[in-house]
């Protein structure tokens, strides 16, 4: 049997029965290796090598983790909510449908923006969600439609808007590596190749509302315990955390780099007294704690994606399927689909996954007819599979990081399982749709 399909099953079984994503991903990793050729030795080595590729994106978040934690300590995230659980009580009377609403809304909107207008990824979900979970809660909002929201504000906008990191995806990723593999990209709107599978993510959303539109009820007690310690706001606070946030972002841009912008902005805050220095140390543990497991999963799936690359079972996973494709464009396009789900479950990340399928996936739409949009529109769509869903991609451990602050928000089953089922099934659909009329 093929070892990525081995490996990714058994990281996903392991997963579903509550074991740590950290250790499905290792054990999924040494089954993978060992059975790809690679041997104990070998697969050890490959995944250590891997180990290094994820520590810039896990110090990343952890940097970022500590300036969340910074800017909750100015009170902003915390003057949002005391705003919210007014508008709740003015609502009580007259029914809360209105701001259920307007909570969604508040937080997709954040979501796409923390993708193309203010490019810092999930960093605003510790910052923004915990103030609100009683705000949520109070209006019964299923936390599993939160995080479908929050995964799709995650991942839509990249696969669709070349702005922030859609432009990195769409431009510098998705078609430089079609380029690369033999295809003329020249002439293409990569906004059309995209545009159904992005209906598809729509279409997810939309069934998501209906999904999880019934109330639900959470232990307030355990969010009180955990959601507020008594912060002390004020104007000057205010102004601190909108100049570090915009001090941060300006870094980021002018850099090119999370690590710095983070960093600087937490020295905003010490320097100007609304992070007092003797606490500084405490608060930076403290947030660098937040997003410690975010940090390990990703660091861990960086070893997975390695020992993946090194059985070179990729491609024999797709040489495997071409004896089943013939000429069928139609079972071309599924069945390259359903490798890239496959791929990109395992890596979790989209970005990581087009390098490593574009090589094979394009000659192949080539000699199976596909038309070059097609064919960046198969690619896209097959890296993109997978980001939502997966037990390892930020896509979907940023919702849960903030989510389950009180302990009642698991992972896989209320995360994982439910962006699986309402965005990769209605992404297949739209992907193979959009192959087939390109």
């Amino acid at each position: 049997m093929n070892a990525v399909v081995v490996a990714v099953g058994l990281m996903l079984i392991l997963s579903l029965s509550r074991v740590h994503v950290v250790i499905a991903l290792i054990v999924g990793a040494l089954a993978g290796g060992l059975l790809g050729g690679l041997g104990l030795e070998g697969s050890l080595s490959a995944f250590n090598k891997g180990l290094g590729g994820g520590a810039t994106v896990a110090l990343s978040y952890a940097l970022l983790g500590a300036f969340a934690v910074a800017i909750a300590k100015s009170g902003l995230a915390h003057a949002l909510a005391d705003k919210a659980l007014i508008l709740v009580g003015q609502q009580a009377k007259r029914g809360t449908g209105l701001l259920k609403w307007a909570m969604i809304g508040l937080l997709m909107s954040v979501a796409i923006s923390s993708q193309n207008i203010l490019p810092i990824h999930i960093a605003f979900i510790p910052l923004l969600v915990p103030p609100l979970l009683y705000v949520l809660s109070q209006l019964k909002i299923d936390r599993r439609l939160i995080a479908c929201v929050l995964t799709f504000g995650l991942v839509t906008p990249y696969m669709f808007l070349p702005v922030g990191f859609g432009s990195i995806f769409l431009n510098d990723i998705l078609l430089a590596n079609v380029a690369r593999a033999g295809v003329d990209t020249s002439g293409i709107q990569v906004t059309q190749a995209m545009l159904i599978p992005a209906l598809g993510m729509v279409s997810g959303l939309l069934i998501a509302l209906f999904s999880y539109r019934k109330a639900r009820s959470y232990d307030m007690e355990r969010i009180e315990q955990t959601k507020r310690v008594a912060v002390r706001y004020s104007p000057k606070s205010m102004l601190v955390a909108v100049l570090a946030v915009a001090a941060a972002f300006v870094i980021q841009l002018w850099l090119d780099s999370m690590i710095i912008g983070a960093l600087i902005g937490f020295v905003i805050f010490s320097a100007s007294g609304v992070v007092r220095w003797r606490e500084a140390d405490d608060l930076f543990t403290e947030g660098m704690k937040m997003m410690a497991m975010i940090g390990f999963i990703m660091i861990a799936a960086a070893g997975f994606a390695e020992v993946m690359r090194e059985t070179g079972q990729v491609g024999a996973l797709v040489e495997a399927s071409v004896a089943w494709i013939g000429n069928s464009k139609a079972l071309g396009a599924l069945l390259m689909l359903l490798v890239g789900l496959l791929v990109t479950m395992g890596i979790g990340s989209s970005f990581s996954t087009v390098p490593i399928i574009a090589a094979i996936f394009v000659p192949l739409g080539v000699e199976l007819g596909f038309s070059p949009l097609a064919i960046v529109s198969l690619v896209g769509t097959a890296g993109a599979l997978g980001d939502a869903g997966s037990p390892a991609s930020d896509s979907t451990l940023g919702p849960t990081a903030g989510l389950n602050v009180d302990g009642q928000h698991n992972h896989v089953w209320d995360t994982v399982v439910p962006t699986f089922l309402h965005y990769n099934l209605p992404l297949l659909a739209f992907g193979w749709l959009a192959a087939m009329v390109l």
